[in-house]
């Protein structure tokens, strides 16, 4: 199980994002240098979030992103969500009804109205970890991240949102 690197950049891009006012926006070229990742590739990656309504983008010279609500309202995974979809990791293929040793009525359809207990596992596991990622927010972040900064690292950050924030 593995989500790509594309939801750690959204997330490590979005904890930037938390302490901007109103009429600040910050552009993908410079969370991209902050990073030291690919423009493009966290371009694309700002697609998503602002498809999925997670960000608002404002054009123009002075444009950029910001977020579309407070950081209490984004989860952890309203971020996964929107770099991966919803759609559950575990796919069940219904092997048993393929099964060899089945009987002629067991490979019958009726006999299988039921979920297998192994797909129903499986999404009860997933359930679970998703009820996590959606008690986890971008300010349970935050809160839980930025305190444990020297004064330094947060001196920094404030000089770096202000050169890096169009208003």
């Amino acid at each position: 199980m593995d989500y790509s690197v594309g939801v750690e950049y959204a997330l490590h891009s979005l904890f930037y994002m938390i302490d901007l006012n109103q009429s600040q926006t910050i552009g993908i070229k410079s969370l991209s240098k902050l990073h030291g990742i690919s423009e493009s590739y966290l371009s694309k990656i700002f697609t998503r979030l602002k498809k999925s309504g997670l960000v608002i983008s404002i054009p123009g010279v002075n444009g950029g992103y910001k977020l579309s609500k407070s950081a209490s309202e984004i989860s952890f995974w309203d971020v996964i969500e929107a770099i991966e979809g919803s759609n559950y990791m575990f796919k069940c293929n219904e092997m048993r009804t393929r099964n060899i040793l089945n009987s002629e009525e067991e490979n019958s359809l009726n006999h299988y109205k039921c979920d297998c207990i192994i797909k129903s596992v499986m999404i009860e596991s997933e359930n679970k970890m998703r009820e996590s990622l959606k008690e986890k927010t971008l300010q349970w972040l935050y809160d839980n991240t930025y305190n444990k900064f020297s004064d330094e690292k947060k001196k920094n950050i404030k000089i770096w949102i202000n050169k890096n924030t169009n208003n």
